[in-house]
């Protein structure tokens, strides 16, 4: 598992500015910053931040999310999602780590996963008995 960086040590090898728009599917491996509107699907093992001008709409799954802009839709992360004022999200958060600021606003539904504990057939533990 990665440590955390500083965003502003960050090499950020893809940047979506403010007034962009892109539809589509958007898949990456080093860290991704989008200020601009995205409508589609991301997905990455890296970490993608979205910035304050920003408006995205879709399914994301990634490594990690800091999120200061508006989002709609289903996140997945597998290691932390860190939601930092103004933003504002709709939709169901899935993560074994979530930090959210103050002033933030958020409607919808947060699961947490444990980051240790996979299972062979799903998150019920039901499946293969190890003998």
């Amino acid at each position: 598992m990665k440590k955390p960086i500083a965003i502003d040590k960050a090499d950020i090898k893809a940047f979506l500015g403010p007034g962009s728009r892109f539809e589509g599917k958007l898949s990456f491996d080093e860290m991704v910053r989008l200020d601009g509107t995205f409508s589609g699907e991301i997905e990455s093992s890296d970490t993608l931040i979205v910035g304050e001008t920003a408006e995205i709409e879709g399914n994301i799954k990634v490594g990690a999310i800091i999120l200061s802009g508006k989002f709609n839709g289903d996140i997945a992360a597998t290691t932390m999602v860190e939601l930092r004022a103004p933003a504002q999200v709709e939709g169901t958060i899935t993560t074994p780590s979530i930090k959210i600021d103050e002033k933030v606003i958020f409607n919808g539904t947060i699961k947490m996963t444990d980051p240790g504990k996979r299972t062979e057939n799903g998150p019920s533990g039901e499946g293969k008995k190890k003998t």
